[in-house]
């Protein structure tokens, strides 16, 4: 996936809006997957990049968070966070697929199937030009930023 055209895809995002991956060329983006609206990690994570939004706007940057949450459930978690970017609602994991971003977890000792936390950045001619898997959150939203200052 690296260095190769990131695969278009639809989906609705918070605000009303309906996100177009090929629609938002011309500028970079970070597309931050992650598992749950409202859970500890997907919070840190959220409000870090939130923290550091105004930074990747100075940069030109668009952020996105993506889970497979509805979008009433994105609308409230937006909310209550205060994070000035949108997420998107992928119900049907078109976007989580053709990311490859599903994966079998162990959950209190059981196999579950789910978000591996992944973030891809994406210039503004539409290329992957890097990807983290298997994130952890702490410090994952500078070293984002940081990676999109050295491609501006």
């Amino acid at each position: 996936m690296l260095d190769q055209p990131a695969p278009d895809f639809e989906l609705p995002a918070t605000g009303g809006e309906t996100f177009r991956l090929t629609s938002a060329k011309g500028k970079p983006l970070v597309l931050y997957f992650y598992p749950k609206d409202n859970t500890p990690a997907c919070t840190t994570e959220g409000q870090q990049f939130r923290d550091l939004h105004s930074e990747f706007a100075r940069l030109g940057c668009a952020v996105y968070g993506i889970s497979r949450d509805s979008l009433r459930s994105h609308e409230n978690f937006k909310a209550k966070m205060g994070f000035p970017f949108d997420l998107l609602s992928d119900a049907d994991e078109i976007a989580c697929k053709a990311f490859a971003v599903i994966k079998m977890k162990n959950m209190y000792g059981r196999k579950v199937r789910g978000i591996e936390r992944s973030t891809f950045v994406i210039d503004a001619g539409g290329i992957v030009r890097r990807e983290w898997r298997g994130v952890k959150v702490p410090g994952h939203a500078q070293e984002v930023l940081e990676f999109v200052k050295s491609i501006k």
